[in-house]
């Protein structure tokens, strides 16, 4: 939600700024060319005036010269000797020349004119001392306008990147605890039952079991435990990696899935081919099978009720990689959820977590350095490609 909300702020802030550049540029463009018309009707004026035979046509040119550059809005003072002050138009204040007063206002903004543009003249005589018409008086600020909105833009921009930087990991940590407290509550519970069973008698034990059998499932419990335990210490530490050989890591694998298939997915078929001259991969077997477990843990939850057939298949892509596909002909990704398949939190699931795929990728890619996409459908079902390099490529 935050990060909704800061997006549609900068979005706003980005198109306002936008706007505002291109209102400013037209009004600057209109601007420079009322200028341009007003050189144009200055030259034509000026042309005519001195073409004509008559006198008194030359000196009404001049005058109408002189309304047009005023007309201008360019700020000059017109000075004589002895730094008297003659004329004034267009300054930003109100001067009247025939008053002290008027004159000293007036000689104090000569020198401002006069840092900006070189007085026009005879110094001995009449000097013309000129400014900067509005527009270009605008043109100073809007570098500074554009440079201080992008700079607030990347700002912002930043601070959503942290903010949504912070939300992912939040959520991540959450997915992860709760998948763990998941993980850990089915052995957990089971060994509660199991110690329950011990302390009824004999003879009350469902199939006369006895404490060699119950000691046999509470030590497979505590092998899930240790499992557990040891996969998710794993996360977040740097692994040494070694060659390993792809069939070991799914043997291991379809031996974890087919002693549970009749549970998990009745009716799925498992398939596995694997070429037996594929080269060792650059890994670490125990995170590389929790990785492909689940993502064949999210095909089973496809199949659920269905059946159907999950399939893994294993291939050299090169001298650098060997690719995995996985894959299953449930009903496949639902396309608004594609984009966003990896990230912590999202599932198709109801009672999920949805940290399954987004531990795979974090496992195969952050890892071992490898690749993990969902590939688009040609068919119906999902398909999965895992890459890992290969062992000393």
């Amino acid at each position: 939600m935050i990060g909704r909300r800061w997006t549609l702020l900068l979005t706003v802030f980005f198109v306002a700024l936008l706007a505002w550049s291109l209102v400013y540029a037209d009004q600057i463009r209109r601007s420079l060319r009322e200028n341009a018309e007003s050189i144009t009707q200055i030259y034509a004026r000026a042309l005519a005036g001195l073409n004509d035979p008559d006198p008194n046509a030359s000196v009404e040119a001049l005058w109408e010269v002189q309304g047009i550059i005023l007309d201008a809005r360019v700020p000059m003072i017109l000075s004589g000797p002895g730094d008297s002050v003659l004329a004034v138009a267009n300054l930003p204040f109100d001067a009247d020349v025939r008053t002290p007063e008027g004159q000293a206002l007036a000689r104090e903004h000569v020198r401002v004119l006069d840092a900006a543009n070189t007085p026009v003249g005879s110094p001995s005589g009449t000097l013309l001392h000129f400014g900067d018409p509005p527009e270009a008086l605008r043109l100073l600020y809007v570098p500074w306008l554009l440079a201080g909105g992008l700079l607030l833009t990347v700002l912002l921009g930043l601070t959503l990147i942290r903010a949504q930087r912070r939300a992912d990991a939040e959520r991540a940590w959450t997915s992860m605890a709760r998948e763990l407290a998941h993980q850990l509550g089915t052995p957990l519970s089971s060994l509660q039952g199991w110690m329950e069973l011990l302390r009824l008698p004999q003879s009350e034990r469902p199939g006369d079991m006895g404490a060699l059998d119950i000691s046999d499932h509470i030590e497979g419990d505590l092998e899930r435990l240790e499992r557990v335990s040891r996969r998710f210490e794993l996360i977040g530490r740097t692994v040494a990696l070694e060659p390993i050989r792809v069939t070991a890591v799914l043997d291991d694998l379809e031996q974890y899935l087919r002693a549970r298939l009749p549970r998990l997915g009745p009716g799925v078929f498992l398939e596995v081919e694997v070429p037996d001259d594929l080269p060792p991969v650059n890994g670490n077997r125990v995170l590389l099978v929790w990785a492909l477990e689940n993502v064949v843990k999210n095909s089973l939850d496809a199949l659920a009720g269905g059946g159907g057939k999950i399939s893994i298949q294993a291939q050299r892509d090169g001298d650098r990689w060997i690719d995995l596909r996985l894959s299953d002909d449930g009903p496949g990704v639902p396309i608004e959820i594609r984009d966003r398949l990896f990230e912590p939190g999202v599932t198709t699931k109801s009672g999920g977590w949805g940290v399954g795929l987004a531990l795979a990728r974090r496992i195969v890619e952050g890892v071992h350095g490898g690749k993990m996409t969902l590939l688009d459908p040609v068919g119906p079902g999902a398909v999965f490609l895992v890459k890992l390099p290969r062992a000393g490529g």
